[in-house]
């Protein structure tokens, strides 16, 4: 979400919720200087959501950088600043105008 160190990022009120997600296929870049994608699939996301495509580019404990494999068990994570949220008990603002 932001460029800050995570520690940094731990001082701040966030929310977050964690689905597991397993990588379906890696595919290759249209053009060589494009990055490979992995291509996920979200558990409990809705059917016609559910795959999401990111650069297939990851860093190890020593910083080497790694790609996923297809087959892969991930966790997708959702974050956001507790200030972007709201409670469910609130009325939507679009909806009551």
């Amino acid at each position: 979400m932001s460029d800050k160190p995570k520690d940094e990022e731990e001082d701040q009120d966030t929310v977050a919720v964690t689905l597991p997600g397993k990588v379906e296929k890696v595919i290759p870049p249209i053009h060589p200087s494009l990055p490979e994608k992995a291509e996920i699939s979200v558990e409990g996301a809705d059917e016609l959501y559910r795959e999401i495509r990111v650069e297939n580019t990851l860093s190890d404990e020593r910083g080497n950088e790694v790609g996923l494999k297809p087959g892969a068990e991930v966790d997708v994570t959702i974050e956001a600043d507790a200030d972007a949220t709201k409670s469910k008990n609130e009325p939507d603002e679009e909806r009551t105008k």
